[in-house]
């Protein structure tokens, strides 16, 4: 079988929907964002990549904070239109019940299973993005979205993620194996 190359346009790579919150000017704003990811254990690092244009940028730079929001299947729409109109012209934290940790900086969205509250630690120019490096100063979830000793349960938050391929938002299905066990298998057969 012969591999046929394709465009890398629309790159074929499922990521993660989150809303990523910062103030400005002293009030709350909200942005769709994809791309992002965690990036260090020891301390534990998130990193958001946002279009330089994004107004949200103003005010991760100006409070040197920022959250991330994950969203459940439910809120889906509220996401999208995150993602679709700029905060410059639409106050996007009155979809939500917004709340702050104990940085007391960056706007978190209560309605959202689970919430990362992050301190800025390092802006890196990509070219057109700017990529927001920050500490997790604090994690929050309601206890209904939690397995034992306090571990996310994704099952039960129903997070979802967005592909670029083909534009459309798409849930996580079925468990298929188990991290870091799974592999044991295949390394018998070897």
């Amino acid at each position: 079988m012969v591999k046929k190359e394709i465009s890398i346009e629309k790159v074929c790579y499922p990521m993660p929907c989150t809303i990523v919150g910062a103030n400005i000017k002293g009030k709350a704003n909200f942005l769709a964002v994809s791309w992002m990811s965690r990036v260090n254990d020891s301390p534990p690092l998130m990193m958001v990549s946002l279009g330089k244009g994004h107004y949200t940028n103003q005010g991760i730079r100006e409070s040197e904070s920022f959250s991330i929001n994950v969203p459940s299947e439910m809120m889906v729409a509220e996401c999208d239109y995150c993602g679709m109109f700029s905060g410059r012209d639409h106050d996007k934290s009155s979809l939500f019940e917004v709340f702050y940790g104990d940085l007391g900086k960056a706007p978190m969205i209560k309605e959202c299973p689970y919430n990362l509250e992050c301190r800025l630690v390092r802006t890196i120019e990509l070219g057109e993005h700017e990529m927001f490096i920050g500490e997790i100063e604090a994690a929050y979830s309601d206890e209904r979205y939690l397995l034992d000793e306090d571990v996310p349960d994704l099952k039960k938050m129903e997070p979802f993620i967005l592909s670029m391929s083909n534009n459309s938002y798409l849930g996580l299905g079925r468990e298929i194996g188990q991290a870091w066990k799974i592999g044991k298998q295949a390394a018998a057969g070897v």
